[in-house]
């Protein structure tokens, strides 16, 4: 797995002077992270919701049943929410920060806004972790929209052109955003070190 740096690896210090290993973060999902309303940072009857879906595939492109996904990002002004109440959705308050559990065949769905720009040299971007069993660590990405032009975006622009459509989400006719996460193989999406 190929990861672009944008901050420092870290582990817990133990008495011996190192680092103690990681262990997997999975496959306990299922009973302990899901939470009701988690998905729905807004509901969906919300003006200006939009709809951000898609499978995590594992290395050999099969749709992995039991991962969670996070989501946090700026409100559609672009100012990040401090409000708090994430797990007690009162369907007034925006969070900026969802959580989804995938379905048996890989797939989530979340309901919230579009972000806004937090800064003049920030494109809008939802902040996105994976947990799946057999990773010993969650893994961190950016999804960018199709409609921005991405190219004054300093992290963006660290990532090779190759690599760039990892990053960012296809627009549906219906209107909604489709971002698959592939964690390995041909086409495993960008992952940054967080």
């Amino acid at each position: 797995m190929n990861t672009w740096p944008i901050g420092a690896e870290g582990g817990t210090p133990n008495p011996d002077g190192g680092l103690t290993p990681s262990q997997t973060v999975g496959p306990f999902f299922g009973y302990a992270l899901p939470f009701a309303g988690g998905p729905d940072l807004v509901p969906p009857h919300t003006p200006g919701a939009i709809r951000v879906h898609g499978t995590v595939y594992d290395g050999a492109g099969v749709p992995v049943p039991d991962a969670v996904v996070e989501i946090w990002q700026a409100d559609a002004a672009g100012r990040i929410p401090r409000a708090p109440g994430s797990f007690a959705r009162d369907g007034v308050t925006f969070t900026g920060w969802g959580r989804a559990a995938v379905d048996r065949l890989g797939r989530y769905a979340f309901s919230t806004v579009r972000p806004g720009a937090t800064g003049a040299d920030a494109n809008p971007y939802l902040a996105m972790s994976v947990f799946a069993r057999g990773m010993l660590r969650r893994v961190v990405t950016r999804v960018y929209f199709p409609e921005d032009d991405r190219h004054a975006d300093p992290l963006f622009a660290l990532v090779p052109a190759s690599r760039h459509e990892t990053l960012i989400a296809v627009r549906e006719e219906s209107g909604a955003y489709r971002f698959d996460v592939h964690i390995q193989g041909e086409q495993e999406t960008v992952f940054l070190a967080v």
